[in-house]
């Protein structure tokens, strides 16, 4: 496939008017107009029309969609989900955990496992399904604070153990990426983070830690921040919290839920400021109520009322995910929120490549990695997605 008359994005985080070359499902040139390749015919060109030329989208935390959600632990909602998230733009996904069992848990990471050895074997056959992949998995539990429990149902909350998180990455088979935890309700954080760390990203995730606390983790090495200032403590001019350890902690990558609900646009400017866009991986944090109408939901087993874009938790009003999808969100970011589409399009692209450890096949349209190429006009509607080079939308 051909993909001509577009402002390609390179990997210089600018735009370049030229075309882009799929062969084989994966991206041959892009950049400036090339010749065309020997034995590419013409019914292989689509002309983008002047469109902006991104990458696939990468949504690193989320729960569901369309009436589904991950952790309904069936392979037929995990397809429902990739080919939703694949409509929209979002061509690989890592979904979230909530905090459930123990042995629930382990059995819906399972079920991921063996959805992803199939959808992989179903490519090496059929070639692209028109589904996200699969490419990890997000554990926002169940190591977390019952004081920023937020909509997870704190009667599952536990301890961080190493024994425990070791038979969810065998569950996954290797798909776990994220493990969430509040390093302030345990003792052995540090050793736990130590003992972890080279296995699996450790993220603070639902959690009360002060600043000195926050740091002690990040020094042990977690990595990474959930949702950043959402369920954790509010940063302020004395008490900085998880933030600022944040901000202080070079080598940590902080989630941000740009839906327009989550975090002002004041608030997401300035962090942007603070980390630098390197740091930030864009979220949307969506669950079942995406893409459907308002009315009643759950989540993690929690009924959730969904009205006017927000969803909320009918026992105490508390926001329970969004119902938002990833490319809404990195529309909300640049339309309203003032960061530009260049700089944006890297925190919903390239950076989850990076934090997910994918970036060798996805993240940027290089040549090399798969033919994941998603076209938006001028006010950034989605005209057209292409899936391993292949015509889907």
């Amino acid at each position: 496939m051909i993909i001509r008359n577009v402002k390609v994005y390179t990997e210089d985080r600018e735009f370049v008017d030229g075309e882009i070359v799929i062969r084989d499902g994966r991206i041959e040139k892009a950049g400036p107009a090339v010749t065309k390749p020997d034995g590419m015919d013409t019914e292989a060109v689509l002309d983008g029309e002047g469109c902006y030329a991104i990458p696939g989208l990468i949504d690193l935390h989320f729960h569901g969609c369309k009436g589904y959600d991950f952790c309904d632990g069936t392979k037929e909602a995990i397809g429902k989900i990739a080919e939703y998230e694949a409509s929209v733009g979002v061509t690989a996904i890592s979904p979230a955990t909530m905090t459930l069992p123990v042995n629930e848990l382990e059995e819906i990471l399972s079920v991921a496992a063996d959805y992803r050895r199939e959808a992989r074997e179903e490519r090496k056959t059929n070639g692209t399904s028109g589904r996200a992949d699969l490419v990890g998995v997000n554990m926002e539990g169940p190591f977390i604070s019952e004081a920023k429990k937020g909509a997870q149902d704190e009667r599952n909350i536990i301890s961080c153990d190493a024994d425990i998180c070791q038979r969810f990455l065998d569950a996954s088979e290797g798909l776990v990426k994220f493990v969430g935890i509040a390093p302030e309700r345990n003792e052995n954080a540090a050793k736990f983070i130590q003992n972890m760390k080279d296995k699996v990203h450790i993220s603070l995730a639902h959690t009360n830690a002060d600043y000195d606390t926050a740091m002690e983790a990040f020094d042990a090495g977690a990595d990474h921040a959930v949702h950043l200032y959402n369920a954790m403590p509010a940063f302020t001019h004395r008490k900085p919290g998880v933030v600022g350890a944040v901000s202080d902690s070079s080598h940590v990558n902080a989630e941000m839920i740009c839906d327009g609900v989550h975090i002002h646009p004041s608030v997401v400017r300035a962090t942007f400021k603070m980390l630098g866009a390197d740091r930030i991986v864009l979220i949307s944090d969506s669950m079942r109520a995406t893409g459907m109408p308002d009315g009643q939901y759950t989540l993690g087993g929690l009924d959730v009322n969904v009205a006017d874009g927000r969803a909320t938790l009918v026992s105490n009003g508390a926001l329970a995910g969004s119902a938002t999808n990833l490319m809404e969100c990195m529309k909300t970011v640049v339309q309203k929120m003032g960061i530009p589409l260049e700089t944006a399009v890297a925190c919903a692209t390239r950076n989850p490549a990076r934090c997910l450890g994918i970036d060798k096949d996805y993240g940027s349209l290089t040549p090399g990695k798969k033919g994941n190429v998603v076209l938006l006009d001028a006010k950034l509607n989605l005209r057209a997605v292409v899936k391993d080079g292949v015509k889907i939308r």
